[in-house]
C-alpha cells in the first residue's frame, strides 16, 4: 500500500488554521498582497487611472501629486499606471516560467530516478554542467539564441529552473522506488507507468507545492533582473523591471521613480515565499482528516487534563530517578489534537520500567518528549517532567542540551541509522566526551577504547576505527550503547533496541544492559512490543494505548492476572510455540489514531467487556497496581478463580 499522504483538502484546511492563529497578521498581509497582485493583474485596464504608454513630455520626472499619486517617467507617463499593469506582466512571467520549469523538470526526473542507468547518468551530468554556471549566465545564452521578449525569456528561465524540479523528483523516486510498497506493486504486475502515477507521484506532491512556490518568487526577481538589463520586457511595455532600467538613468533628478517598482518587487517576492513557508510548514503535520462529532467531546476532554485525580493516583517511588506527572503532548497550531495525555509514572534508580503497546500507543514519543526531541509541530502542553529532582520543561533549550546525554540518553531501534556512516564509530563517541566533559583527544578516544571493551566489543581499539557498514548489527548497538553510556547517564531510554537483532544477539543485548545497570546504578525505561522481552528485563512493565497509560504493576503480577482488557488480549496474542490449534487470539481492530479517539474509555470499541459506564472518562486507580478500567476489578475475581 502507498504511504497515507495528507490530501490537498487537509493541506488547506492546516493552512486555514495556521492562517487564522500564529503569526496571522503577517500571513494574512502576505496572502492579501498576492490576491491584490492578481486583480490588478486581470483589471489593470480598469483601475488603471492613465494610460501606461501615453507620453507628455510637459509633465516628465514629476515628484508624487494628487493627479499623479507616484509622479510620472522621464517620458510623463504616469507611474501608478504602469505599476499596476506591471502586475499583469509579473503574474504572467510567474505562471509561464514556473509552469515550463514543472512539465521540463518533474517528468523527466520522474523519468531518469525510475529507469537508472546511463540515462540517468548523461541527464544528471548535463544538469550539474548547468548548476555549475551562474543561472543568470544561463539564461542569457538561451536568450540570446531565442532573442529578447518576455515569452523567450520565460523559456529560458523555465529552462533554468527546471533543474531544481528534475533532480526533486529524482531524489524521491530514487527513495522512493527502493520501498516494499514499490517492490509489492511489481510483485502483483503492476506497470512502471502505473507504479510511477498511482504509487510514486503522490509522494513528490507536497515537496513539489513548496518548490513552486520558491520557483515563482526566484521568476519575478529573475524577470525583473532580465528586463532591467533589456533582454526581457521590451519598451515601451511597462514591467517593474522596465521601470527600474528608466529611473536608474534619471536618479540624479528623480530617485522616487525607484521607489514603486523596488518595493512592489520586495512585496511581492517576499508574500509568495512567506506562503510557501507556511505550506511547508503545514504539509505533513498534524492529523489528515478532522475528527468525527462522536469524538469531539473526547478530544475536548483530553486537552485539559485531570491533574488532580492522576497525581494522586501514582504513588510515589523510593530513590526516584524520574518522574512524569500528567504530561500531555500535542500537534499542531492553537489547542491542538492530543497524542498522549494525562501520562504518569515514575522509574527508582537500578530500576528498569517497560513501556509496552501496539505501534500508535505513544511509546516511542513518550522517550522523545522526556528529551524534549519531538519535531516539528509537536509541543508538551501540560505535566511535569523531573529528572534528578530538575523539572526538564522548565528548561532552557540550552540548559535541555546539557542534560541531553549527560543526565539522561537514548539508544534507538536501528543502531545503522542512528550512527553516522561518514564518521568511524570511535569517533563518535569521543565527541561525545570531548563535547560533554571536556576531555582532550586523547583522553577521550582511551576512554572510547574502554567504553566499547566493555560493552564486549573484542578488539576495541581495532574496532573504534570502523566505519558503522563494517559492523555487524549486534556489533552496532553495542556501539550505541557505548555512546549513550559514555556520560554515565542517570536514566537511560532504550528505544526498541533488540528489534533489528536476531534472537541470539539480542540477548546478549538484554545481559549486557542488566550489567551495566548493576555497574552504573542508572534507571532504564525500555520501550518494546515484545513482551517476552520486557518480562525478561524489566522490574515492572506500563502497559501504554491510544497516548495514555491503562495499566501499571510489577512484571509478576502483570503477567499472573491482567485486570485491563488490553493487557489482557496483549498477553494472550503472545505465541509459546504451539502448534497454533486452537488459532492465536488476536485483539480485533487497530489503535485509533489521534484526533480520532473514542469518548471515555479509548479501548471500548474493541473490547468485549464494555459497559455503558465505559463512555465516561476513566482515571487511573489504586495504589501499588494501577488500572484505567471501571471493571478492574471483576477481572481480577475471573482471573483468580
Amino acid at each position: 500500500m502507498t504511504p497515507s499522504r495528507p490530501s490537498p483538502s487537509s493541506t488547506g484546511t492546516r493552512f486555514a488554521r495556521q492562517w487564522l492563529t500564529g503569526s496571522s497578521l503577517i500571513v494574512t498581509m502576505a496572502v492579501m498582497i498576492l490576491v491584490l497582485l492578481v486583480l490588478l493583474a486581470l483589471f489593470a485596464d480598469v483601475v488603471a487611472p492613465y494610460d501606461p504608454l501615453k507620453q507628455n513630455l510637459m509633465a516628465a520626472l514629476q515628484w508624487p501629486s494628487s493627479r499623479h499619486w507616484l509622479g510620472t517617467d522621464d517620458l510623463g507617463r504616469d507611474v501608478l499606471s504602469r505599476l499596476i499593469h506591471g502586475c499583469r506582466i509579473a503574474v504572467i512571467a510567474a505562471a509561464e516560467g514556473t509552469a515550463i520549469a514543472v512539465l521540463l523538470g518533474v517528468p523527466l526526473g520522474l523519468f531518469i530516478g525510475y529507469r537508472g542507468g546511463w540515462w540517468d547518468w548523461i541527464v544528471m551530468r548535463m544538469v550539474e554542467a548547468i548548476v555549475s554556471i551562474p543561472g543568470i549566465m544561463v539564461a542569457i545564452v538561451i536568450i540570446a539564441l531565442l532573442g529578447p521578449g518576455l515569452h523567450k525569456a520565460m523559456i529560458a528561465l523555465g529552462i533554468l529552473y527546471s533543474t531544481s524540479f528534475l533532480r526533486l523528483a529524482r531524489g524521491v523516486v530514487l527513495a522512493e522506488r527502493e520501498e516494499v510498497y514499490v517492490r509489492s506493486a511489481r510483485v502483483i504486475g503492476a506497470s512502471d507507468s502505473r507504479i510511477l502515477l498511482r504509487h510514486i507521484v503522490p509522494n513528490i506532491a507536497p515537496p513539489l507545492i513548496v518548490q513552486i512556490t520558491l520557483t515563482v518568487g526566484a521568476v519575478l526577481l529573475s524577470e525583473a533582473g532580465l528586463s532591467f538589463i533589456g533582454l526581457g520586457v521590451q519598451p515601451p511595455d511597462a514591467s517593474w523591471g522596465t521601470m527600474l532600467n528608466s529611473a536608474a538613468a534619471f536618479m540624479d533628478l528623480n530617485w522616487f521613480l525607484a521607489i514603486p517598482p523596488g518595493i512592489a518587487i520586495i512585496l511581492t517576492v517576499l508574500a509568495v515565499n512567506l506562503i510557501g513557508d507556511v505550506i511547508r510548514d503545514g504539509i505533513g503535520r498534524g492529523i489528515a482528516a478532522e475528527p468525527r462529532a462522536d469524538v469531539a467531546a473526547a478530544r475536548s476532554a483530553a486537552v485539559e487534563p485531570t491533574a488532580a485525580t492522576e497525581a494522586a493516583a501514582l504513588p510515589r517511588v523510593e530513590n526516584e530517578v524520574l518522574r512524569v506527572e500528567n504530561l500531555q503532548v500535542v500537534v499542531g497550531t492553537g489547542v491542538g489534537v492530543p497524542i498522549i495525555t494525562d501520562l504518569s509514572f515514575g522509574i527508582a534508580r537500578g530500576e528498569t520500567l517497560g513501556l509496552v503497546g501496539e505501534s500508535g500507543s505513544g511509546k516511542t514519543m513518550t522517550g522523545l518528549a522526556i528529551l524534549r526531541l519531538m519535531g516539528g509541530g509537536l509541543r508538551t502542553t501540560h505535566g511535569s517532567i523531573t529528572l534528578d529532582g530538575r523539572d526538564l520543561r522548565s528548561l532552557s533549550d540550552r540548559q535541555m542540551e546539557q542534560v541531553r546525554g549527560n543526565a539522561v540518553s537514548m539508544v534507538f531501534q536501528d543502531p545503522t541509522t542512528s550512527l553516522n556512516p561518514a564518521f568511524t564509530v570511535g569517533n563518535q563517541i569521543a565527541e561525545v566526551l570531548r563535547a560533554k566533559q571536556g576531555l582532550s583527544r586523547a583522553q577521550a578516544w582511551s576512554r572510547t577504547v574502554e567504553l566499547l571493551d566493555r560493552v564486549g566489543i573484542p578488539r576495541p581499539e581495532e574496532r573504534a576505527r570502523a566505519y558503522p557498514h563494517e559492523l555487524s548489527g549486534g556489533m552496532a548497538q553495542r556501539v550505541a550503547i557505548a555512546r549513550a553510556l559514555s556520560c554515565n547517564p542517570s536514566l537511560l531510554i532504550a528505544d526498541e533496541p533488540t528489534t533489528a537483532l536476531d534472537v541470539t544477539v539480542q540477548q546478549e543485548i538484554l545481559d549486557l544492559f542488566r550489567d551495566l545497570q548493576d555497574e552504573f546504578g542508572m534507571a532504564i525505561l525500555f520501550v518494546t512490543h515484545d513482551l517476552a522481552v520486557a518480562a525478561d528485563i524489566c522490574d515492572r512493565i506500563a502497559v501504554m494505548y491510544a497516548g495514555e497509560m491503562v495499566e501499571t504493576a510489577k512484571v509478576d503480577a502483570l503477567f499472573s492476572s491482567p485486570r485491563h482488557p488490553y493487557t489482557r488480549g496483549l498477553l494472550a496474542a503472545m505465541p509459546h510455540a504451539s502448534d497454533r490449534n486452537p488459532p492465536l487470539p488476536t485483539i480485533r481492530g487497530n489503535v485509533p489514531r489521534p484526533g480520532a479517539w473514542p469518548a471515555g474509555c479509548r479501548f471500548s470499541n474493541r473490547c468485549d467487556f464494555r459497559t455503558a459506564r465505559c463512555e465516561q472518562r476513566i482515571p487511573l486507580t489504586g495504589r501499588d497496581r494501577l488500572v484505567r478500567c471501571v471493571r478492574a476489578d471483576e477481572l481480577a475475581l475471573e482471573a483468580a478463580q
